[in-house]
């Protein structure tokens, strides 16, 4: 499903360059579970960034379902994009305007469904994730929980290929953690192939694979025996 080739990005400023990820290189299969760690500052982010296509590597090749990405346009990465990746990120990033519901159905806006195929889709979702008796409510007035499963429900309602979640438990409690850890586990034994950023062991061991990166580099890769 991914191939990543001799992955290199670097940051300039004026007066400085700093060098995020060197010479990375590794394999995604579908329907795989990757957990990626590190300490902070270790190209963890700029990592995930690349693979969801909002950041292009200065050199090297990305193959995503066969295809080279690494210097297609913006356009044409937008809509592989939209089609195949869906994002969760640590701190939620739900828009405080809009309704739960809105918030998911804005995953579908942009895509050609109907106003009836997206309220399908939303109201499925929402079930799946527990969360449609709180469809017309704000986001602060949710809980952590219940946010984190709004922000799973956007990701996933245009059904992508590829779930890319950056520390999706970093803002829970322990039992909203695990919670977001066994639907991530779920979501994979359904075929979804995720990518995780985590500082935690224990959930990275809900992974198939980890990689851990220092200083923008490879240094390990782990497997591990799912139960």
């Amino acid at each position: 499903m991914i191939k990543i080739h001799q992955i290199n990005k670097r940051f300039r400023t004026q007066d400085i360059e700093t060098t995020a990820l060197s010479e990375i290189s590794f394999d995604l299969q579908a329907g795989e579970f990757l957990a990626v760690m590190g300490p902070s500052g270790c190209g963890k982010s700029t990592l995930l960034n690349i693979l969801g296509m909002l950041d292009s590597p200065d050199t090297g090749d990305y193959f995503f379902h066969n295809q080279n990405i690494a210097r297609l346009s913006e356009a044409k990465l937008s809509q592989i994009r939209k089609r195949h990746v869906g994002f969760i990120f640590q701190s939620f990033n739900l828009i405080e305007e809009l309704t739960v519901f809105e918030n998911v159905e804005l995953a579908l806006l942009y895509q050609g469904y109907s106003a009836k195929e997206r309220r399908q889709r939303v109201d499925a979702m929402l079930e799946k994730m527990d969360i449609a008796h709180r469809r017309r409510h704000l986001p602060h007035q949710l809980s952590g929980g219940q946010q984190q499963r709004a922000a799973v429900a956007r990701a996933l309602v245009s059904n992508p290929s590829l779930i890319l979640a950056d520390e999706p438990t970093g803002n829970l409690d322990s039992q909203r953690g695990q919670e977001v850890m066994s639907l991530l586990r779920q979501l994979n034994s359904e075929g979804t192939s995720v990518i995780m950023v985590t500082h935690s062991a224990e959930h990275a061991a809900y992974a198939h694979r980890r990689l851990n990166l220092f200083d923008g580099k490879l240094i390990a890769t782990s497997q591990f025996a799912v139960v």
